[in-house]
């Protein structure tokens, strides 16, 4: 097939509505989702050992811990206070405050759970390089492209309460060193995810309003979803295929 070709078939129409932009962005996540990725269908499934898991978790740690970061970044680029209030919870929620537990120590207390020292996760020294690259990439996106895209890149939370409903009763049934309590973190999601997702979609549908713009906020959603599934790329490469890279985390075979 040649590139005209290839261009061709991969060329849309523009977005004329917001309700075509909603269609779009809900077709992009039933496709490029990372619930799709082979690796999730190991964990789920229970054909991981305990220390592929202990990967998983140390990773994905560098990603939460990071989340805060973004969203003040995200913040940063309004002037309006009333978003600003919006988006601030989502700090709240991940950080938590004094006297209350957020969803960092809540995937501390995962990774603690799975046999981890939490000095070594908080670290993040053994984390693959294609984690930190991943994960930093999206904070700079959110830095350097349109405050429209910055809000446009969380709506993979559209489709984060089925990964934890699956993720919940798969890892339970599977998995004899995972129990309710270490599993936390995604329980707490179920409500928290729908929340910040309807705010984001409600405010692209209004801020959107040129097919550029909407093409804009599509391409932000497909980014958003490659930073998610690069980062199961590199587990799976270096914990399945069994390429860990040097300095990474070695999994105790014993």
């Amino acid at each position: 097939m040649s590139v005209t070709s290839i261009s061709s078939v991969e060329k849309r129409p523009p977005l004329q509505s917001a309700e075509e932009l909603e269609a779009r962005l809900r077709h992009i996540g039933a496709t490029r989702y990372h619930s799709l990725h082979p690796f999730h269908h190991l964990l789920h499934g229970g054909k991981l050992n305990k220390g592929q898991v202990q990967a998983w978790a140390l990773n994905r740690y560098y990603y939460q811990s990071t989340i805060p970061i973004k969203d003040a970044v995200v913040i940063s680029r309004f002037r309006d206070r009333a978003i600003r209030l919006e988006w601030r919870h989502r700090i709240e929620d991940h950080d938590g405050d004094v006297g209350s537990e957020g969803g960092i120590e809540r995937w501390l207390k995962l990774t603690e759970g799975l046999g981890l020292d939490t000095a070594y996760v908080e670290s993040t020294e053994g984390i693959l390089p294609a984690t930190r690259f991943a994960v930093e990439a999206y904070v700079h996106f959110c830095r350097d492209r349109t405050p429209l895209e910055a809000i446009a890149s969380s709506l993979t939370e559209l489709f984060a309460p089925n990964l934890h409903e699956e993720r919940i009763s798969g890892m339970l049934k599977h998995y004899n060193f995972v129990n309710p309590e270490i599993m936390r973190y995604f329980s707490t999601r179920l409500k928290q995810a729908p929340r910040d997702a309807n705010f984001a979609l409600n405010y692209v549908r209004e801020h959107a309003t040129t097919p550029e713009q909407r093409e804009a906020v599509c391409n932000a959603l497909i980014f958003k979803t490659n930073v998610l599934w690069v980062q199961l790329d590199a587990l799976y490469h270096a914990y399945v295929s069994g390429h860990i890279p040097p300095g990474a985390f070695v999994p105790d075979t014993a």
